[in-house]
């Protein structure tokens, strides 16, 4: 048996306490069991653990299955979750309608125990595959925090997420100042493992679980920080900056200091529709420029503070 440690999180949602301990009891042993009675609690439980995969009930009181499996594929933080269905509703209709909103399996009521688990198996072993065959392509092989194709595509649900919900979306802009130098004095192997260090500081900073940082190119690291203002997103910008400073990575060469400093700006807008997001990309890239040009080892946020 694997260890706890390594044990796959099953949320179980269901209104009746007999279904709920049935499956509960047959799966206990393998998986971490996380329980909800109703479609709030059962999304609350998933944008805050992210279970591995969702054993959901069709038929609860107030906020059916299906609504909760519509709200977890709209939310970027629970879209990936494997859910099946186990419900009552055997009609052909009900399967088809549960697969087309994007459940991975259906199972009827009453339900054998064992066939449950195998079908749990099948899908947290196709979920492993996923997640393995994404980190190729979305995590930057260097660093080991996600690339600028995983970046792109994050800003542009986050986006989406801020118009829908009229809520202010952050970004960073971030450079590693005189990294050129960096590279000449003291080698590219070196360099990298400058890259890697300080990625590792960036990414641990981030507190959030809906906090974003990748690698955007070269030196640069970019941050996306949904539902921070812009004094907010400054705040945390400032205290990144300094918690790479404080790495005192050697950089005998800069100009700036004799260790590795950063230059960020910060960028902070409501999205409207129709709008794109490569206006927040200019405007936090504009700031960097801005930090640059004042002198680096610094952050420059919007003038305004206002989003």
């Amino acid at each position: 048996m694997a260890s706890e440690s390594k044990k796959a999180t099953i949320l179980i949602v269901d209104d009746m306490p007999i279904n709920i301990q049935v499956l509960a009891g047959g799966l206990k042993e393998l998986y971490h069991i996380k329980i909800a009675t109703n479609g709030e609690k059962a999304l609350e439980i998933c944008a805050d653990v992210r279970p591995d995969l969702v054993l959901l009930d069709i038929m609860m009181p107030g906020m059916d299955g299906y609504e909760v499996l519509r709200q977890m594929k709209d939310n970027v933080r629970t879209m990936d979750i494997p859910v099946i269905f186990v419900t009552a509703k055997g009609e052909v209709e009900d399967e088809t309608n549960g697969l087309n909103m994007g459940a991975v399996d259906y199972i009827t009521k009453p339900f054998q125990l064992p066939v449950v688990l195998a079908r749990i198996k099948t899908q947290l072993i196709l979920k492993q595959r996923t997640e393995l065959l994404e980190r190729m392509v979305f995590i930057d092989g260097l660093t080991l925090i996600p690339n600028r194709r995983w970046f792109d595509d994050t800003l542009e649900k986050e986006w989406g997420r801020a118009i829908r919900n009229q809520t202010p979306l952050s970004l960073i802009m971030s450079d590693i100042d005189h990294f050129k130098m960096y590279n000449d004095n003291y080698g590219h192997a070196v360099g990298d493992d400058c890259l890697r260090a300080v990625a590792a500081q960036l990414d641990a900073t981030l507190k959030r679980s809906s906090d974003f940082v990748a690698r955007y190119g070269g030196e640069e690291f970019v941050f996306i920080l949904p539902g921070l203002n812009n004094d907010e997103a400054a705040a945390l910008a400032e205290k990144i900056r300094a918690d790479v400073e404080a790495l005192n990575i050697v950089h005998a060469y800069s100009p700036v200091s004799d260790h590795a400093t950063l230059s960020m700006g910060v960028a902070t807008l409501i999205p409207k529709k129709d709008s794109n997001s490569r206006m927040l990309i200019d405007m936090a890239d504009t700031l960097l420029y801005k930090a640059k040009n004042e002198g680096r080892n610094r952050v420059k946020a919007m003038d305004t503070g206002k989003q």
